[in-house]
């Protein structure tokens, strides 16, 4: 059960959120989101001055905030960055696995660098910080770990084999979770945003012919932003998804749907 004892509420005021990837892009409009909604933030990234810029920004929300330093390619500064972050605010209430990594390519032409770049950030990553997190709130008997997936995760696209193998894994992986931590007051979710305008698709953006045909296959006729993720994130990790166990919600603007 959530902590949050008023039932269907989206209120987050007393929670503690843990946002990966939050230095910039699609993490960290979710961070600010999160504290928006009144969640404390941990925002951890590759880089210490972005989380610190991000962090300082929070705090002059009125929300508790710290910056950590994490590279979830690597289990030791997984562990090593969640222990900082309980020992300093004793508890981690939510998890929004959105550390990512991108490669565009054919199939013949990624290299083994390549693929271990995206597995290991989208997928190995993403394990390992759910593991080390989940543990901590299997223990408390609470807890929302929200995956941020893709539309990649149910559909395929050329020159997205590292990505989409990831993201579809990321899917089994938020199923596999929730299965076995549902009856224990864990929810594991997943989101799948289409294509947000982030640094990491800047060079994608940039491109007018990719842009004309992927909107072709958007029926709401634009692309996501990141705030349009943020609602989704919200609602996951909050008391109003409680019966909410191994779903990826889908924020494409009707992309999967035809």
């Amino acid at each position: 059960m959530s902590q949050d004892s008023s039932s269907g509420s989206f209120e987050l005021t007393g929670r503690v959120a843990l946002v990966t990837g939050a230095g910039r892009g699609l993490g960290r409009t979710i961070a600010l989101g999160l504290a928006r909604a009144g969640a404390d933030v941990a925002a951890a990234a590759r880089s210490l001055p972005e989380v610190k810029t991000l962090a300082d920004e929070i705090a002059r929300m009125g929300r508790r905030a710290s910056a950590h330093e994490v590279d979830v390619r690597h289990v030791r500064s997984i562990r090593s960055s969640v222990d900082a972050i309980l020992a300093e605010h004793g508890r981690i209430d939510i998890l929004v696995n959105s550390a990512g990594a991108k490669v565009v390519a054919p199939v013949t032409d990624v290299t083994e660098e390549d693929w271990d770049l995206v597995i290991n950030t989208n997928l190995r990553g993403a394990f390992f910080m759910a593991q080390a997190v989940g543990t901590h709130m299997l223990a408390r008997g609470s807890g929302k770990i929200i995956n941020v997936a893709s539309t990649y995760a149910v559909v395929g696209a050329p020159g997205r084999a590292a990505y989409a193998a990831s993201k579809g894994g990321l899917l089994q992986l938020t199923r596999v979770m929730a299965a076995e931590w549902a009856g224990r007051g864990v929810n594991v979710n997943a989101i799948g945003p289409t294509s947000v305008s982030t640094p990491m698709n800047e060079a994608l953006f940039a491109d007018p012919g990719w842009k004309e045909q992927a909107l072709a296959k958007i029926p709401a006729g634009r692309f996501a932003s990141a705030d349009d993720v943020v609602g989704s994130v919200i609602f996951l990790a909050s008391s109003a998804s409680d019966m909410v166990h191994g779903q990826i919600l889908l924020i494409d603007g009707g992309l999967t749907a035809v």
